[in-house]
């Protein structure tokens, strides 16, 4: 049985990885930073510090590189850069086939701090010494339903366009991949229909029955005018089936 690696294995895009790769019949070992039990092996390692890690990845196939901090200063480089560099580094001392790396749609071209990070952490994946895949996802349901419920006005650009999707879609996606073997570049996966910020949050306010206000706003500078261009938007082929209202239908 193929033993796979998947490191942020407790997040909402983890735990639906590591269901669909055991469901795939494969052999799982997720990364916790603290001692858990389950129905896959657990294991204790720190990506901000390198500990555990070379023992993480002793053995494994492949690794499911999902770990993120983002919006987190100065932590957030640790795990993103530091901590997706150390694991690139022992993933290439054991002999590991395959490191896979989840990503961003639009983050060679959205002037946006995470984005940048995410990009750079690319480039560490590319260079690592490891045959790699890349796969860039839009943002989740999930993501866009959390901004929302945050704001007491509903600020949209009517400009900008996202295009979300479901986070199990995206598992189902990274386990194809993980399956078909290293890409050796990158590849992109998005929700199955492109909405303005208007008919999202116009969406949302009527599943939701709540009755906030719509106010139009216009994102300046270089990131407004990159969102404006469709940068966070990808016309890659598969693409999810899921969309919004189904999302929003079930939650």
């Amino acid at each position: 049985m193929r033993r796979i690696l998947v490191t942020g294995a407790t997040g909402r895009l983890g735990a639906a990885t590591v269901r669909r790769l055991t469901d795939g019949g494969f052999e799982v070992r997720a990364v916790s930073r603290r001692p858990r039990e389950g129905a896959v092996e657990w294991v204790v390692a720190d990506l901000t510090t390198g500990e555990g890690v070379a023992a993480a990845v002793e053995g494994v196939e492949a690794v499911v590189h999902l770990a993120a901090a983002p919006y987190k200063g100065r932590y957030t480089d640790r795990v993103e850069l530091d901590g997706t560099r150390a694991l690139a580094g022992a993933a290439a001392k054991a002999g590991v086939r395959h490191l896979l790396y989840v990503s961003i749609v639009g983050v060679e071209a959205v002037p946006w701090g995470y984005f940048m990070t995410k990009l750079k952490g690319e480039r560490i994946v590319a260079e690592g010494g490891v045959p790699y895949s890349i796969v860039r996802a839009t943002q989740f349901h999930e993501f866009v339903d959390g901004v929302f419920a945050r704001l007491p006005l509903l600020l949209v650009d009517a400009g900008i366009s996202a295009q979300p999707v479901d986070v199990r879609e995206v598992a189902a996606r990274l386990v194809d991949r993980v399956g078909q073997g290293p890409s050796g570049g990158i590849e992109e996966f998005g929700g199955p229909e492109v909405l303005t910020m208007t008919e999202l949050a116009e969406r949302w306010r009527a599943a939701r029955g709540v009755r906030r206000p719509i106010v139009r706003v216009r994102v300046p500078g270089r990131l407004g005018r990159a969102f404006r261009a469709g940068h966070a938007t990808t016309r890659a082929l598969p693409s999810g089936t899921i969309g919004w209202g189904d999302y929003l239908e079930g939650h």
